[in-house]
């Protein structure tokens, strides 16, 4: 998400007992325009002595005063007092960024939105979402949003339910809402700062949270011969709303920060890997100068390579608990087994020699029966037709598949209603954290109340004395 051609950082610290103020002006139009050759980042500090705002001169007074003209010059603040003056809400410590000459698209318009971030931006939930409010989590997350005014949207053979899920997920969000880029921005849980997004503070979202049947991998990349091992937890798993949601990728984060987010290591098309999503803070690699992803080195590709064969593991093993026929010859013995001892004769196995029978819109390569809380709802099958002479394949990779019913159809009331129920539990964990939010910015207005309300008892306590030590004066 590109934002704007230039920007101005304020920043307040305090070392020890040093307070010390800091402007920044990184300007890109300030470089084009004057034809500059090197980058030239323009900075001033100042420091509060005995209650006055000093200059802070590390160099010679000419140079500071030189870059005091620039920013003077090449910024929205016209004098030295204006630029001070933006320190004033900032508070004991912290840091205010300020972007302006924002850029602009072929029509003359702002690639940014910042109107039209209301309820209006919320896509329409269909009855059954509309029931659960599912949607009212991201009627608030949009408030108080810069948004990309040019959004894509979610293409394939989506149901409407699936395309609401899909288009409401983090995961497709990140692309146009700045609000849910920096809500996964760190890795590690806000501790001693907080992001205010215009008014807004952004509500963490830690990636991890949101899967299910988890799993932590240990990868140990070489890096060099002569440095210390280094090892790499990834943790992988599905998505909260496999099997509906099919988004997959790998998180990728570099020094707590989020380098590559939803990284797809697997070609798309294949439901091999298909909700599997995994997060990693890759320390051992450097990223690009732009952040937004990695240098194509040797580790990289090794990386890359490692976290293929994670994902290809993962979904070999566990593919089944999210409804999916199993890979593993043994899983798929015993997967059939149990179907024949606990549905009985209502089910029947049937290879379809001429492709997968289509349920809901798209292929089905799902069981009737899963495990723990996933919905069956058909999904995309993929990999070579099996030969007509062959034996039944029970395969996520082959287009066999287990036909319910006495007609050999999935029933559609049957796989509507797994489908409302998954959004259901959805909707009510969403609900759920929504209301712990709203409990979290009422205690902290209660709490704000208290003190001032502490304030005002003081204050009349102090006039009451003051009262009554008037009234025993002795008249003169």
């Amino acid at each position: 998400m590109r934002l704007g051609a230039d920007a101005i950082v304020f920043t307040r610290a305090i070392r020890g007992s040093n307070i010390t103020l800091s402007i920044g002006l990184l300007s890109y139009t300030f470089l084009r325009r004057t034809m500059k050759d090197d980058i030239i980042v323009p900075m001033l500090d100042f420091k509060i002595q005995d209650g006055d705002i000093v200059p802070l001169v590390y160099g010679s007074q000419g140079d500071w005063d030189n870059g005091l003209k620039i920013i003077i010059d090449w910024s929205p603040f016209s004098s030295k007092d204006k630029l001070l003056q933006q320190f004033q809400d900032i508070g004991s410590r912290g840091t205010k960024v300020a972007i302006y000459n924002l850029w602009m698209n072929d029509d003359g318009l702002l690639e940014l939105d910042f109107d039209d971030d209301d309820e209006s931006r919320i896509f329409m939930p269909s009855e059954a979402m509309a029931h659960h409010n599912l949607n009212e989590k991201y009627r608030v997350m949009s408030l108080g949003d810069i948004l990309l005014r040019d959004q894509g949207s979610a293409s394939g053979g989506f149901t409407k339910i699936q395309k609401e899920i899909v288009q409401q997920h983090i995961s497709y969000r990140l692309r146009f809402s700045l609000r849910a880029y920096t809500s996964i921005l760190y890795l590690k849980k806000f501790v001693n700062f907080q992001i205010i997004l215009r008014g807004r503070p952004v509500e963490q979202i830690t990636v991890t949270d949101e899967l299910k049947f988890k799993k932590v991998v240990t990868y140990k990349p070489q890096v060099a011969h002569d440095s210390q091992m280094v090892t790499v937890k990834v943790d992988v798993g599905f998505a909260k709303e496999a099997p509906v949601l099919g988004i997959f990728g790998m998180n990728v984060y570099h020094k707590n920060r989020l380098i590559m987010p939803f990284w797809k290591v697997l070609q798309e098309g294949s439901s091999r890997g298909r909700s599997v999503v995994g997060v990693l803070e890759a320390n051992f690699i450097e990223p690009a100068h732009d952040k937004q992803d990695f240098e194509r080195t040797p580790l990289f590709i090794r990386l890359e390579t490692k976290l293929r064969q994670i994902i290809a593991d993962y979904w070999k093993e566990n593919c089944h608990l999210i409804g999916y026929q199993p890979v593993d010859p043994h899983l798929r013995s015993q997967y059939k087994a149990t179907l024949k001892d606990s549905v009985g004769p209502g089910i029947q196995v049937q290879r379809k020699a001429s492709g997968p029978r289509r349920t809901g819109g798209v292929s089905s390569n799902l069981l009737p029966e899963t495990y723990d809380d996933v919905a069956a709802i058909g999904l995309a099958a993929n990999g070579a037709q099996s030969n007509a002479s062959s034996s039944v394949l029970f395969s996520c990779f082959t287009k066999d598949v287990v036909e319910v019913g006495s007609h050999g159809l999935l029933d559609p009331d049957f796989i509507e209603k797994l489908s409302e129920e998954n959004i259901a539990l959805f909707s009510r964990r969403e609900e759920l954290r929504q209301q712990d939010t709203q409990l979290k910015q009422t205690i902290g207005n209660l709490e704000h109340e208290l003190e001032e309300i502490k304030k005002k008892c003081t204050q009349l306590a102090t006039e009451l004395r003051v009262r009554k030590n008037q009234q025993h004066l002795p008249y003169m």
